[in-house]
């Protein structure tokens, strides 16, 4: 852990290394490469891992820019260049505000403890997916990573095509094919003389 944090211990320390053990270095590649290749520069810390990739991301200006370039205006008005900790976790807050306006949900979202402290490294890969499939949607023709967004199909019908579907017998109803229970013995018990 990069923080001066106690080292946790009893159920703390359960969650934690469940949230360890969620972490994917795959998402953490593609993600590295995606951002990499949005912003046409090099992550300070090319070897892979979650701590490392902690390090690249930590004082948020990396996640602000990556979020200012996918807009095309700046969401993130500033960004901080220092290095002390508050300005660093104050860039963070910043690129989570921008993403909320960006348009991501709540649920995709990770906290400033997340990515500043190393406590949730899984949600930060997430977060990032979610970014690129909502830069998508908004409009963003460069790379991407993840899937695509789905976009509202609406169809009208005429008032035949509705009457016609109410006559549709689904195939969520099942269907027994003219099975019929024609001599089964239901209720009835078999005899067995001795």
């Amino acid at each position: 852990m990069s923080s001066n944090r106690a080292e946790k211990s009893g159920l703390s320390r359960d969650i934690q290394k469940k949230l360890e053990a969620k972490y994917s270095q795959d998402q953490e590649a593609q993600c590295r490469a995606w951002i990499e290749e949005v912003l046409g520069e090099k992550l300070s810390n090319s070897e892979l891992g979650m701590h490392n990739f902690q390090q690249c991301l930590r004082d948020g200006q990396i996640l602000c820019k990556l979020l200012n370039t996918l807009n095309g205006e700046p969401l993130v008005k500033k960004i901080n260049q220092q290095k002390m900790a508050f300005k660093q976790m104050e860039n963070i807050e910043q690129f989570i505000k921008g993403c909320k306006i960006f348009g991501l949900k709540d649920g995709d979202i990770f906290q400033t403890a997340d990515l500043y402290e190393c406590q949730n490294m899984s949600q930060v890969n997430v977060a990032l997916y979610a970014v690129s499939a909502v830069s998508i949607k908004n409009g963003w023709t460069g790379p991407s990573i993840g899937v695509k967004l789905s976009q509202k199909n609406e169809r009208t019908f005429t008032e035949q095509q509705m009457n016609d579907g109410k006559t549709v017998i689904g195939l969520q109803y099942g269907t027994n094919k003219g099975a019929s229970q024609a001599g089964m013995n239901i209720g009835k018990t078999r005899h067995i003389m001795d």
